[in-house]
């Protein structure tokens, strides 16, 4: 895509031509409004079949099955995508949807399992580190490489950052908004009549935080225990490029669930969209929307749909051509992670589309019943605490989100199912799913904290529990009963079969809970914190955070009593006692590097160093730990 200013014009007014155009047909008639369909994309992440971790070889795999048109690239090279056939919304809809999904992944399979891979259904793959989003691995499209720096572009303050508190707190900075890729969804697709497009994209608004609620899949993220559907947050942050500013300024980020219910047309989205958020990409223009209508020929609206892909509302307008020839309006529901199950999955799907029938049966205006500020602040409590939620619903009641889904939202959504007349057996099979994993209070955000939690106080390492808790997935969402999530054992060690240290990076075994010391301390207090704490070796750093020495207990004995052999011994401070130049490893490096150059050199530790910053710090105490499986 041509970047140059002239053609940044020119998009820009074949933008605004675009919106005209949209216009235009609404008022004139022009849309499909006679059939209602349904899609979804399938998003999933790719992992090695030996150590879990996240696979690179997403475009060689794409390359090699390139005849198969429903699988499409993705951001990040360890993801891909899969699009169903859309398809009236009626009779065995459901069913069928669930069928080509799981025929086209086992079709996938047939690619994957030759290159030792495989695939796994999970809103953010518990082995993903930090490495794995580095700008090496995004996927070589011309799309996402003009995208990524676009928002390197926009950016206004000096990286990224994620900062999120659950059990446990995530605050770090990152070079890329390639971070983004962490996330995988289910991406669901209703086609709505444009007469009633506003009704029902205020339903998609109401139902936004039950929808998350129930389906939580995501609560960590590099080892930490976040919000149960953490993606909400992580996907907002990961591309934010807003700076903190004076005077309370309101910027809204590109990720978003919007300002306010939508009001009287589709393109007051589309407008507003416009108005808040700079063009991000942009190419040459191959069609004038107002020439196409006035030559009465269905315009494809192309400036529109591309900058519409750039802001991520959770509840997305969509503007498409159906095989009629003529246009038509969607609303895609973003929130559902991908995961635990294929059949957890159509469940969600199942509830949603019934659920927003059902609201259109029941509730001419959903806003005479609840206010934006509700469905705002429903949506935060969900992101946090999912199917723990307890929400303000229609005319101000307080429920929690589980009587809210079991006691109102199924029977909605099975009025919803039997007024489009889908098969009965499916409505009960899909949506007893739903009142099962509210009865049993267990969706994957639950499953994966509980398992979690456990698997931590028998690993050896953090980073040995995050494998083995994605090993249990793996087993569990493999298995022959083809079990939903409330019906999961909890993950126990024996789900991983065997764990190989030596092949992991240094950043996922190394220590980050650090205590460390400066130059001017007293060394006679860091013995006492080194005795208190049990810890053999502490970094030195600056105020910066920048290593600078590296102090051993041995160090201190032997500085110790040399100082007292003397006449007059002086006050030891840190700098007189530190070795001020120890050799150090950079997070990239693997285990099995490490161990190498502890070995040779007869260390007992290795400082973590990217740059100058001291990152972390690794013992032999910890190779020990992580290894000690491996010779049981």
């Amino acid at each position: 895509m041509v970047k140059n200013s002239s053609n940044r014009h020119q998009f820009v007014k074949a933008l605004l031509d675009d919106v005209t155009a949209l216009e235009y047909m609404l008022d004139n008639d022009w849309f499909e409004s006679d059939i209602t369909r349904i899609g979804a994309e399938q998003e999933i992440v790719l992992i090695d079949r030996e150590t879990y971790r996240p696979s690179l070889k997403g475009p060689e795999i794409l390359e090699r099955a390139k005849d198969n048109e429903w699988l499409v690239g993705e951001l990040a090279r360890f993801n891909l995508e899969l699009n169903l056939d859309p398809r009236v919304f009626a009779g065995s809809c459901l069913a069928d949807m669930e069928q080509e999904l799981r025929s086209n992944l086992s079709k996938l399979r047939t690619y994957l399992h030759p290159e030792g891979i495989d695939y796994l259904l999970t809103g953010v793959l518990p082995t993903l580190h930090k490495y794995h989003l580095h700008l090496n691995n995004l996927t070589p499209n011309p799309r996402y490489i003009e995208l990524m720096d676009a928002l390197h572009g926009e950016l206004r303050a000096d990286n990224f950052e994620l900062r999120l508190t659950g059990i446990d707190e995530l605050f770090v900075r990152h070079d890329s908004p390639l971070i983004e890729a962490c996330n995988t969804s289910f991406q669901v697709h209703l086609q709505i009549a444009p007469q009633d497009l506003v009704r029902y994209y205020n339903y998609a608004l109401a139902l936004t935080a039950p929808s998350i609620s129930l389906a939580a899949n995501s609560p960590i993220v590099f080892g930490k225990r976040l919000w149960h559907e953490t993606r909400i947050a992580l996907f907002q942050q990961a591309i934010d490029t807003r700076k903190k500013l004076d005077h309370m300024r309101q910027m809204s980020p590109r990720v978003t669930l919007g300002s306010s219910w939508l009001d009287r047309s589709v393109s007051e989205i589309f407008k507003e969209d416009i108005a808040r958020f700079r063009i991000l990409m942009h190419g040459e223009v191959h069609e004038n929307s107002m020439d196409q209508i006035n030559a009465n020929v269905v315009p494809k609206l192309k400036c529109l749909q591309l900058h519409n892909s750039t802001v991520y509302r959770w509840n997305r307008p969509c503007y498409g051509i159906s095989d009629t020839g003529k246009p038509h309006l969607r609303i895609e529901n973003r929130v559902f992670p991908a995961g635990p199950t294929i059949l957890d999955e159509m469940s969600n799907t199942a509830f949603w589309l019934g659920a927003m029938e059902g609201m259109a049966e029941t509730y001419p205006d959903i806003r005479e019943h609840m206010s934006f500020e509700d469905v705002r602040d429903n949506f935060g409590k969900s992101a946090r605490f999912g199917i723990d939620s307890n929400f303000t619903w229609l005319k101000d009641q307080k429920i929690s989100a589980r009587d809210l889904v079991v006691q109102e939202l199924i029977p909605l959504s099975r009025l919803g199912l039997e007024k489009m007349k889908v098969h009965s057996s499916d409505i009960d099979r899909y949506l007893g799913v739903i009142q099962e994993r509210m009865q049993k209070h267990m969706n994957g955000a639950r499953w994966m904290l509980r398992s979690y939690t456990h698997l931590s106080k028998e690993a050896t390492s953090t980073d040995e529990a995050l494998t083995n808790l994605t090993a249990a997935i793996y087993k569990n969402q493999n298995t022959s009963e083809d079990l939903p999530i409330h019906l999961w054992p909890e993950a126990t060690a024996d789900d991983l079969k065997e764990y190989q240290p030596d092949k992991m990076r240094v950043s996922e075994l190394m220590s980050v809970d650090l205590f460390t010391a400066h130059r001017t301390d007293l060394v006679i207090l860091v013995a006492r914190l080194m005795k208190w704490r049990n810890v053999s070796h502490m970094p030195v750093e600056d105020i910066d955070g920048n290593l600078v020495g590296l102090l051993s207990a041995r160090m201190l004995m032997d500085r110790l009593i040399e100082e007292n052999e003397k006449k007059n011994p002086k006050e030891l401070l840190v700098k007189d006692a530190m070795l001020k130049n120890p050799r150090i490893i950079s997070p990239e490096e693997t285990v099995g590097t490490a161990i190498g150059v502890m070995k040779t050199h007869d260390l007992g530790c290795l400082p973590v160093v990217k740059g100058s910053e001291l990152v972390g710090i690794l013992t032999s105490s910890d190779i020990i730990k992580a290894t000690s499986r491996m010779v049981k």
